[in-house]
């Protein structure tokens, strides 16, 4: 498939990453030449550097046959523009914008773009896919990553396990055979904060590993106890910033059909005031989100979550320290620069959502387009989640588990038959045409991954 990329930032970069990885035909565009040399670099793409809505600069990237344009620029207008060059001027069949102004995404503006037009085919917000990230870290509060799958019915985790974890040095095979009815699986583990891999059965789990778990939702919580983990309902939230971002997650709790009373912290009261005028049941109060006083009027000792959604990383960290200090029990930071991520658990962080990895995973999502339904990206681009359908040309239609030669870094998590039951994936469980899988893959096996769904370029 021969893709362009139009922005080489850190959501460019990575989308490029992953297509050349899996032989794709890439070529990345942007008007910073330093950033396109780090490109060329690094991977294996070509580079242009010129402005991605000139024409002439589409063109020398190849814009007349290329199958798919993605317009993931700093400027949500750059984006439109190019994707509507490529429209009426390249007949590009596919094209993925990333708009941030919410003013753009209004649903009552929904006919913005149809082909006749602004020619959009995806329009992605990474402040909507931020906030639902952080809805979904409420909901698993003991987790450190959480995606879901199967329209709802299965939940990723990413849970750490303490020394008084209950299943510490139990061969996994084992645990199967001790919660026989819980449907989960153990699909990657992080020992010692080095390499992730996929277990093989007779692994067992060590105080520290980090583990990526696969459940059915209906068994969540039980899943979180049996790691070890307490599971505590989120009644009381305190949100620290009230952007895009803070806005939006204060919507999603409103619109939540959990109860959960919400107060939000803005320094700028400018922002305070619009966040005030747009919610119906969350308390705005204006002021610093670092300020010990104003913390303690907005009750951070008695919240369940703290989440610290400002657009600054440094103040994301120090306030979510601030409230654990004030007594808040579980603090969730939003962080860009992946370089602090291992600050998180000597500072006392529990989890924290990654706006470039949220918008990776939903372009990726759409990138594979065919039967691939949801793909989520896991850590540093190391490994994903692929939930696709399995079709009748697959190699895996037919035969059990077992006998499917799957790569070694690469495990099926769930499955869902035909009906909508989701069940665990076992050895002799069989995979039938039409079934949808989960299958957790490092990224050196996605090809092999892929190959087995057989979901190739004809599929596009």
């Amino acid at each position: 498939m021969k893709v362009i990329i139009c922005g080489a930032g850190q959501v460019g970069w990575q989308i490029a990453r992953h297509l050349a990885g899996e032989r794709n035909d890439v070529t990345v565009v942007d008007n910073n030449p330093e950033l396109v040399r780090r490109a060329t670099d690094t991977l294996d793409v070509q580079g242009i550097t010129g402005f991605a809505s000139y024409p002439d600069v589409l063109e020398r990237a190849g814009a007349e046959d290329a199958d798919m344009l993605i317009a993931a620029t700093h400027s949500d207008e750059v984006n439109m523009v190019t994707c509507q060059v490529a429209h009426s001027i390249f007949t590009v069949p596919r094209k993925i914008a990333r708009l941030r102004a919410q003013s753009y995404l209004s649903a009552v503006r929904a006919d913005l773009y149809r082909r006749d037009h602004l020619p959009i085919d995806v329009v992605i917000s990474p402040e909507r896919e931020v906030a639902q990230a952080a809805l979904r870290r409420l909901r698993a509060p003991a987790a450190f990553d959480v995606e879901e799958f199967m329209d709802g019915k299965v939940q990723f985790l990413g849970l750490q396990l303490d020394e008084d974890c209950p299943v510490l040095d139990t061969p996994l095979r084992q645990l199967s055979e001790l919660f026989s009815t819980l449907r989960a699986v153990v699909v990657g583990v992080r020992r010692q904060n080095r390499r992730l891999f996929a277990p093989d059965p007779g692994d067992q789990l060590k105080a520290g590993d980090q583990v990526y778990i696969l459940t059915h939702s209906d068994d969540l919580n039980r899943t979180q106890e049996i790691f070890g983990k307490k599971v505590r309902k989120q009644e009381r939230v305190v949100i620290i910033g009230g952007g895009n971002v803070g806005l939006a997650v204060a919507e999603a709790l409103e619109a939540a059909p959990e109860r959960i009373r919400a107060k939000m912290i803005e320094r700028d009261r400018k922002s305070a005031e619009r966040a005030a005028e747009a919610l119906e049941r969350t308390i705005v109060l204006s002021g610093d989100g670092l300020d010990i006083d104003l913390l303690r009027e907005a009750n951070i000792d008695r919240a369940d979550a703290v989440l610290t959604v400002t657009d600054d990383d440094k103040t994301n960290l120090l306030a979510a320290v601030r409230a654990r200090a004030a007594g808040c029990s579980k603090t969730i930071a939003l962080i860009n620069d992946p370089t602090l991520v291992p600050l998180l658990e000597p500072l006392g962080i529990d989890a924290y959502v990654n706006p470039r990895q949220t918008t990776v995973s939903s372009i990726l999502r759409h990138v594979r387009h065919g039967r691939v339904r949801n793909v989520y990206s896991v850590g540093d681009a190391e490994a994903e989640v692929i939930e696709a359908q399995v079709l009748s040309t697959s190699p895996m239609t037919g035969r059990v588990i077992s006998e499917i030669d799957f790569p070694e870094g690469a495990l099926v998590g769930a499955i869902q038959k035909s009906g909508g039951r989701v069940i665990r994936p076992e050895g002799s469980t069989r995979i039938e045409e039409g079934d949808v899988v989960a299958i957790f893959a490092l990224s050196s096996d996605i090809p092999e991954v892929e190959r087995l769904l057989q979901v190739q370029v004809d599929f596009f």
